[in-house]
């Protein structure tokens, strides 16, 4: 089985999270709004499945999926220290930005 890092190494995976993010879609409506094939949106719905990332469910004829966030849990932990990381540098940033004389820095109010 591949890892969520795997998984959504795949850019049309990140999209359909994406699109399922906002609420659960069947099939027909992400092939629609990510202008994919049938074929290709159930193949990386598939997938996004087995990683636990998207569950479906039957209603009639119809499979909805939603996301199912857990897994992503696991990618927010390894992000953390490279986002302590980023903030450090921002940080810094700032600091350098309001250490320049007035009219050369950041302007907070704008």
């Amino acid at each position: 089985m591949e890892s969520v890092f795997e998984v959504i190494a795949e850019p049309r995976r990140r999209e359909i999270l994406d699109v399922l993010r906002t609420g659960e879609r069947p099939v027909s409506e992400v092939v629609d709004t990510l202008d994919i094939s049938q074929p290709s949106a159930s193949k990386h719905l598939r997938v996004l499945r087995d990683a636990g990332l998207v569950a479906v469910r039957q209603v009639a004829q119809r499979r909805l999926y939603r996301l199912t966030p857990g897994p992503l849990a696991e990618l927010d932990s390894w992000l953390v220290p490279y986002r302590r990381l980023w903030e450090a540098h921002l940080d810094k940033l700032e600091q350098h930005l309001d250490a320049m004389p007035d009219g050369e820095g950041y302007d907070h109010d704008h």
